[in-house]
């Protein structure tokens, strides 16, 4: 039982259907990323593409869940927003390191090129789907 002035924190249950329908597409779309850039460093033998969908999708769920544990106790704050991005970068490298069988310098090449070739392949996207929709005649602001 709650006593008098505690909270009680309330999930939302559509909130987390959306949370855990974001995990698996992250999880299907970065898996290819970070498979292909783990092959390139450390070869086809331990960059296998079911270890690059753990990475992505155990990095995700871990991820969220130290959040979720971390501004519960700290008070949101630029300095424990940082703090919180560190720690989450080196559990994310830790996870390269380990499903990669590689060492930490490797792991940390490894996410960094990953995160750039995911930016490259973005921003080809974007203006691909823009050209696109300027040859259909799509209007981009009021006129």
């Amino acid at each position: 039982m709650l006593e008098k002035g505690e909270k009680c924190m309330a999930i939302n249950l559509e909130v987390a259907l959306w949370q855990l329908l974001g995990i698996v597409v992250v999880s299907i779309i970065a898996s290819p990323i970070l498979w292909l850039v783990g092959r390139a460093i450390v070869g086809r033998e331990k960059a296998k593409f079911s270890d690059a969908f753990w990475i992505i999708f155990l990095g995700q769920v871990i991820g969220g869940l130290f959040n979720l544990a971390y501004f519960a106790v700290f008070e949101v704050s630029f300095a424990a927003t940082i703090i919180a991005l560190i720690i989450q970068l080196v559990i994310w490298v830790g996870l390269v390191k380990h499903f990669f069988d590689t060492g930490w310098g490797r792991a940390l090449g490894i996410s960094i090129l990953s995160v750039i070739v995911a930016v490259v392949i973005s921003v080809i996207l974007v203006l691909i789907l823009m050209g696109v929709g300027m040859l259909i005649g799509w209007q981009w602001w009021p006129t």
